[in-house]
C-alpha cells in the first residue's frame, strides 16, 4: 500500500508510537496516509483505539516479523 509519510517507531514502547503517530498525523493533509512502523505488542491494542477515538481510519494492518505496519488514513 502507498503511503504520503512514514514513521519508524520500532524500537518504542507505549504510549510513544501512539504520541508520535498523532504528531506526525498532524502535518498531514486530510486523507493522507500515514505508514508507522512498530514492534511494541502493545500497538497491535493502542493504534486502532487511538484511530477510533480520534476518528483517523486504520486502512490497513501488516505482519512483517516482529514487526507491524500501520496504515493511518488521516481523518
Amino acid at each position: 500500500m502507498k503511503s504520503d509519510d512514514e514513521l519508524d517507531a520500532v524500537g518504542l514502547l507505549c504510549p510513544l508510537p501512539v504520541l508520535k503517530a498523532r504528531k506526525r498525523l498532524q502535518g498531514l493533509k486530510s486523507q493522507q496516509i500515514l505508514l508507522m512502523r512498530a514492534d511494541d505488542p502493545a500497538a497491535q491494542l493502542d493504534v486502532p483505539h487511538f484511530c477510533n477515538e480520534s476518528g483517523h481510519e486504520l486502512v490497513q494492518v501488516e505482519n512483517h516479523g516482529s514487526e507491524k505496519h500501520f496504515y493511518i488514513r488521516k481523518k
